[in-house]
């Protein structure tokens, strides 16, 4: 695999700047995506880094510069609770992000996460369909793990179904996610990190990159279009700081200098 591993962009911001700037990037992107093609497939993530990226992509002045009716929401994963669960992925995004903004219902594919992981996952490998999603944002957890794919998740690979039901190790243990297959798949990924509690785990996933044997699943994340973008905070990026594909743009758009 070594041949074939791309090096990521990696910015890193201070970490009151962080949500904004991804906002910024992630806007930008699907309005080019949507002037190109005139509609854009954009995965959502889950956690607590993401919240905070939608509550800023629903207000003023990106809700008003994005055409929400071009815009069809996909999930990355979700946990396998009713959509009003507090721990539904669903559930965060529409407090965050779909109460807030004019998205037409039949524009939203939310995973069916009160059915079971099995069915569930069927489910959402018609729904997601055969076409790549053109943005997908992930984040990344302490173990390395990203969507629901866990370092002991058994199928990494680059073949077989779109959609699994996986395991977690931390309640709720029944998850849904996006498989690797289709995460490399999309068109660009951003992969959002946050909190010095990530620190010597991103510098691992990094260290796996740049050795060409990507282990943990945030490291396997390497999409076919070479577009990945590593956006951090700068508290998880202080173990890989100095690395020559570390970019910090200027402290005038709210990265560390």
């Amino acid at each position: 695999m070594g041949a074939t591993t791309i090096t990521p962009s990696i910015r890193s911001y201070d970490p009151d700047q962080l949500s904004a700037a991804a906002a910024e990037q992630i806007a930008r992107n699907i309005a080019e995506v949507i002037a190109e093609r005139g509609t854009c497939r954009l995965g959502l993530a889950g956690g607590g880094t993401p919240r905070p990226v939608y509550q800023t992509l629903a207000g003023r002045p990106l809700a008003d510069q994005l055409a929400w009716d071009r815009l069809h929401l996909y999930w990355g994963d979700e946990r396998c609770v009713p959509p009003d669960h507090e721990s539904s992925n669903y559930r965060m995004v529409s407090a965050a992000l779909l109460d807030r903004v004019s998205v037409p219902r039949h524009n939203i594919h939310r995973i069916e996460g009160e059915r079971s992981p099995d069915d569930a996952a069927r489910a959402y490998i018609d729904v997601l369909g055969d076409q790549p999603l053109d943005i997908l944002l992930l984040g990344m957890g302490g173990d390395g793990h990203t969507a629901s794919l866990f370092p002991d998740t058994a199928d990494l690979s680059h073949t077989g179904p779109r959609v699994i039901a996986t395991k977690s190790p931390v309640p709720p243990h029944d998850r849904v996610s996006l498989a690797m297959r289709a995460i490399n798949e999309a068109g660009a990924v951003y992969l959002l990190v946050s909190g010095a509690g990530k620190a010597d785990r991103l510098a691992q996933v990094f260290g796996q990159i740049e050795s060409g044997a990507p282990v943990l699943p945030a490291a396997r994340v390497q999409p076919s279009s070479g577009r990945l973008f590593w956006l951090v905070d700068s508290q998880a990026a202080k173990s890989i700081a100095g690395r020559s594909s570390t970019d910090r743009p200027s402290p005038t758009k709210g990265a560390t200098s």
